[in-house]
């Protein structure tokens, strides 16, 4: 992972999200993923280790994930970076769903990336692996031994697919084609606290995570 590679797992507000704050130890310079509530229990995190968050990123722009952007972003003046795909949507929630999560319209990205850009902070650096299935912008982040998968892999488990814009098709190969791919070393940080631990790696994924053409274990 690097020794100075900072990574803090959060489970925050109602919807057992993880969300992850990643800075540089050297720069201080940090990033947040999906921060889906508890906002200032997260810059908390963040002033503690003496980091300054740049990004906001969201894995991908389903309301339970983007929950918090407009907060954080109000607490940090972050950049907010979202898969060109996701760009619109991350922006176009219904009033309804936004008040079901009691949620507050996030403002729109400042950054858009796809497949093989790398966002950095400081000396960490996160390639963007795009993953899509459980949204057409779903995207991973990878990089110093970590691969953080959102809500297309989870431990034991995989992202639904049946909300606007899945597909179990192109879920199950960016699974076995671009997560499978990756080092059995690496270890998986999830987007939601839906396994039997934490976190995982590839290559416990790859055994254990067998199910529907190829994968097992619970979706959501």
């Amino acid at each position: 992972m690097g020794a100075h590679v900072i990574v803090k797992q959060m489970e925050v507000g109602r919807m057992a999200v993880y969300a992850y704050l990643v800075g540089c130890e050297k720069t201080k310079e940090a990033l947040v993923i999906d921060p889906a509530g508890d906002e200032d229990r997260i810059l908390r995190e963040a002033n503690k280790k003496g980091l300054k968050i740049k990004y906001i990123v969201n894995t991908h722009s389903h309301v339970d994930h983007i929950l918090g952007n407009k907060r954080m972003q109000d607490l940090t003046n972050a950049t907010i970076v979202i898969h060109e795909k996701e760009a619109y949507a991350l922006t176009h929630q219904s009033q309804q769903t936004l008040d079901m999560f009691g949620a507050k319209a996030s403002p729109p990205a400042g950054k858009t990336v796809k497949e093989g850009d790398v966002i950095t902070v400081g000396e960490v650096s996160l390639s963007v692996i795009h993953t899509p299935g459980h949204s057409p912008g779903a995207i991973c982040l990878y990089g110093h031994g970590l691969v953080f998968t959102g809500d297309t892999l989870f431990v034991g488990g995989v992202g639904r697919t049946d909300l606007g814009g899945g597909s179990q098709g192109a879920l199950v190969s960016s699974i076995r084609n671009k997560l499978f791919t990756l080092p059995d070393s690496t270890v998986v940080l999830p987007g939601h606290n839906y396994g039997g631990a934490p976190k995982s790696t590839i290559g416990m994924e790859k055994v254990n995570n067998l199910t529907y053409d190829g994968f097992s274990g619970h979706q959501s």
